[in-house]
């Protein structure tokens, strides 16, 4: 039904882990494809011992660089963006299909809930790492979690169609190894008319939290903000304040607004004009000292 696009960089353990809890806990059946950054760890290995659809690089090239690759081979026409380190629950997918059957055009970006240990949306200790992970409990409790369909976005997982995918060109390859690219893809989208931005309360995921392609000795970190501030005139937190109405960290929790439709555009009052001259000097600042 929808092709799941995976990037992985020496990261096995979670890997694996996340494909078997698509294969577990999925209604239907799903193309898997894989952007394998070197997989010296054994990755390589198995995924070609499997007959899994991929694409290699012998080095890491990056998170966008590499969903984009792999993006290429997808043949269903919704494209499923996940990391590596997240735990699909059961019912994940029956409630995008639900939730897609409703909607009356491809200008939409669906995206999960997150569970993790100490933040995310919902907090649930069900283990820091693989080693320690308790399915049973997280299989036993995930429902009991109170959860809403909210406004504006998580990132990652996220659906879109693959003629919208298509469009926009898929990551912009500039954010590699990948920090800000999410919020960029967003605004590819909004400049492209989308404005269904929600979050699925019943789509909901574990995700150990930040594993995915950092490793160290990796690429060296982008400046993510500081490309998405130069590439769209402000800065992404005030995107995702003005334009996707997005959730706020309070103690390390997501709090989100309700969903309660599709977004207009931003509201500019005098908090929107504040936050865009901020958004300014810091862009006068980046380009005076070249950083």
């Amino acid at each position: 039904m929808f092709s799941i696009i995976i990037p992985t960089y020496n990261n096995f353990n979670y890997l694996s882990l996340c494909l078997e809890s698509i294969k577990k806990n999925s209604k239907y059946t799903h193309e898997i494809i894989l952007h394998v950054n070197e997989g010296i760890d054994g990755t390589l290995d198995f995924v070609k011992s499997n007959k899994i659809i991929h694409t290699y690089s012998s080095e890491n090239i990056g998170l966008c660089s590499g969903v984009n690759l792999a993006a290429k081979k997808a043949t269903k026409d919704y494209i499923l963006y996940s990391h590596d380190d997240m735990y699909f629950c059961p019912g994940w997918d029956d409630c995008l299909e639900n939730e897609i059957s409703k909607l009356n055009n491809n200008l939409f970006y669906l995206s999960a809930t997150m569970i993790e240990q100490n933040s995310g949306h919902l907090q649930l200790d069900c283990g820091i790492d693989y080693q320690n992970f308790n399915e049973t409990e997280l299989l036993n409790n995930f429902k009991n979690l109170s959860s809403h369909d909210f406004q504006g976005s998580h990132w990652a997982p996220h659906l879109i169609h693959k003629k919208v995918w298509n469009k926009i060109n898929g990551f912009s390859e500039e954010f590699n190894p990948g920090i800000g690219s999410d919020p960029d893809l967003n605004m590819k989208l909004w400049k492209e008319g989308v404005r269904i931005f929600k979050g699925l309360g019943k789509f909901k995921v574990y995700h150990f939290g930040s594993i995915s392609l950092r490793k160290k000795n990796d690429l060296k970190v982008n400046k993510g903000s500081n490309t998405f501030l130069k590439k769209w005139g402000f800065t992404p937190t005030f995107f995702v304040k003005h334009y996707l109405r997005g959730g706020k960290f309070s103690e390390n929790k997501i709090i989100s607004l309700k969903y309660d439709g599709p977004l207009k555009n931003p509201l500019k009052n005098f908090s929107y004009y504040l936050d865009l001259f901020i958004s300014k000097i810091k862009l006068l600042k980046l380009m005076i000292f070249k950083s």
